[in-house]
């Protein structure tokens, strides 16, 4: 496997691991190296690859994995709670303008802002399947465009510093 595939599938990769996002995987991509365009396209990638997975069955599968015995059910509990809170503090905030501020609410590259959480909070809010997936692709996107700017007027400005 060569060395640029490898780096490739580290981004894409990174890309889909809930929290980190597209938002670690842009600065990753653009560290190792590789185009920002290439670093672009295989998160947005990543990211978008669990999106419909989550859409469909996150509230199902979190509302069994909450009624675990003991100790097992809590960690479930936690992301339940947390993607309700989400759902419902978006919901008060954008009133018929739901899907758009789940647009800005996955665009806007903060720590739990990404698609899973939005993803997460669509989900129990039982909004629709596809103008949710283009809400988040949306998001996505955005937050790609802005990740690529910040990551790349980093490097730029390490690369000046110490080159």
């Amino acid at each position: 496997m060569s060395v640029l595939f490898q780096k490739y599938f580290w981004v894409f990769f990174i890309s889909m691991v809930p929290i980190v996002e597209l938002r670690g995987a842009v600065p990753a991509g653009v560290t190792m190296g590789l185009p920002l365009g290439g670093v672009y396209a295989a998160a947005i990638i990543g990211n978008m690859l669990p999106v419909p997975i989550i859409l469909l069955f996150a509230k199902k599968v979190l509302i069994w994995c909450t009624k675990l015995p003991g100790k097992l059910g809590k960690p479930f509990s936690w992301i339940y709670d947390k993607g309700v809170r989400a759902g419902h503090k978006l919901q008060a905030t954008a009133g018929r303008g739901l899907y758009f501020a789940l647009f800005l609410f996955v665009a806007i590259p903060l720590p739990g802002t990404g698609a899973w959480t939005g993803c997460l909070a669509a989900t129990l809010l039982d909004m629709k399947f596809g103008k949710s997936v283009l809400a988040v692709l949306g998001g996505v996107l955005c937050a790609g465009l802005i990740m690529g700017a910040i990551s790349m007027g980093a490097v730029s400005g390490l690369g000046a510093l110490f080159g």
